[in-house]
């Protein structure tokens, strides 16, 4: 399943509201069972350009062929999200 316009402005609204990522990512998972989100070491993608900045966190865009996940800025290649937090 690509992710939309929709999906990004619902990840912009969770990610803001929620109190720590991992309320984010239970908070998503409640409102999109469908689409697949997880939390990283920010340093992890420190080389990855995000999606979505929203203070110090960032979202980005994963996609699947299957077997290999990469990070990816266009919508309808993604089928997940990566969210982060700077320190």
């Amino acid at each position: 399943m690509a992710l939309s316009e929709e999906h990004l402005r619902s990840a912009s609204e969770v990610v803001a509201a929620a109190a720590s990522l991992c309320d984010a990512v239970a908070l998503w998972r409640a409102r999109h069972p469908d689409v697949r989100a997880m939390v990283v070491d920010a340093l992890d993608m420190r080389d990855e350009a995000p999606a979505l900045r929203v203070s110090a966190r960032s979202v980005y865009l994963a996609a699947t062929d299957g077997h290999c996940w990469r990070v990816t800025q266009r919508l309808q290649e993604a089928s997940a999200l990566i969210l982060t937090q700077e320190d």
